[in-house]
């Protein structure tokens, strides 16, 4: 089973987004050197609950000051981007990492209206926009000189350079964060993202994912296949007792649950928008401290991995840092993650 390391730094004090950018290059390049699989970034806007907030050019610094782990995007908010300036990004990362990047898309932001607003997009468009966006990636990395006129973008665009250093291009897998997108992606064959869920949500979505991949014609290898290059992501705090552990973590996964509804309810209340999301796919379950939240021992921890591993999931993403988690604090639940949870799920051939 594969490790990632999801940075997701909260900064609830703009004065101290530089520092808090500084921890988080530091958090990185220790997950580089413990072994952890995949670094993954995030992206989100405005609000401080992503300090770094644009994943591509924190890849960029990454992506010469890390040696082994993979850069993984989770995910690029293609609502918000440009496709083929995204995709000109992205193959000058892949080229200087020599491959070590999975490009993570998503349509956008699924609650957070500001993430929108801020770019002046509807936010009704975002599944469109992502849609036609990989169209227009995945040629402006595998073709010479192209014409696209879409819905969104009229495009007459030469060969891009640089040519991407993984071929065709670096792998792409979409995140689902609901039920319904998840079985599209089974359709097609494809692996996903899984955001944070309980362990009963978690395993009735890969039993239906199966289902439906084996329904529209996939095999058994297929099917093992996709699954390989599914991760599902997770909070999670490891200490040496499990009264320690609950003692920082759990004040720390509520605060961080609480700052990640505060401006969208600010807004809401102001000026009464806000995105309509379908009562399956709201947040409350992952945001309790009971669904949402690994913490405890490392034999603790590692019965819940075992639980996902059991599935046939390839990977879990893993935030570490939470909320106002000293920095101290996740880098020793890194640590100790690192030293005595992931070497129970690795063969002898694995890093």
């Amino acid at each position: 089973m594969k490790f990632g390391d999801f940075l997701f730094p909260d900064s609830r004090d703009p004065e101290r987004d530089g520092a808090v950018i500084d921890e988080t290059l530091n958090e990185a390049w220790l997950a580089d050197e413990l072994g952890v699989d995949v670094i993954w970034l995030a992206e989100h806007h405005f609000d401080g609950i992503c300090a770094y907030a644009d994943p591509v050019s924190f890849a960029g610094a990454l992506a010469t000051t890390t040696r082994q782990a993979k850069l993984g995007f989770a995910v690029l908010q293609m609502a918000l981007h440009h496709p083929v300036r995204a995709a000109e990004q992205i193959a000058v990362i892949d080229n200087i990492t020599k491959g070590r990047l999975i490009v993570g898309l998503g349509r956008g932001s699924s609650y957070n209206i500001y993430d929108y607003t801020g770019f002046g997009i509807d936010h009704h468009e975002a599944q469109a926009r992502l849609d036609e966006a990989e169209d227009i990636m995945r040629r402006a990395w595998t073709e010479g000189e192209f014409h696209h006129r879409g819905r969104f973008w009229q495009l007459d665009v030469p060969m891009l350079r640089p040519r991407p250093y993984t071929k065709p291009h670096p792998p792409i897998v979409r995140a689902a964060s609901g039920e319904a997108s998840m079985l599209e992606l089974a359709r097609q064959g494809r692996p996903f993202l899984m955001n944070v869920q309980s362990s009963e949500t978690t395993r009735r979505r890969f039993a239906l994912y199966r289902e439906v991949m084996a329904e529209a014609g996939f095999d058994d290898r297929a099917i093992a296949r996709n699954l390989d290059q599914c991760w599902v992501w997770r909070n999670v705090f490891v200490a040496e007792s499990q009264a320690e552990a609950e003692r920082l973590g759990i004040p720390a996964f509520e605060a961080m649950a609480a700052s990640r509804a505060e401006m969208r309810n600010r807004i809401y209340r102001e000026t009464g928008i806000r995105i309509e999301v379908p009562a399956s796919d709201l947040p409350s379950t992952r945001a309790s401290v009971e669904h949402g939240f690994i913490c405890g021992t490392p034999a603790h921890v590692s019965d819940a991995i075992e639980e996902i591993a059991e599935l046939g999931v390839g990977g879990v993403i893993a935030t570490f840092r939470l909320g106002p988690l000293p920095h101290a604090a996740a880098l020793a639940s890194l640590r100790l993650f690192m030293a005595e949870v992931a070497p129970r799920f690795r063969g002898p051939c694995d890093r």
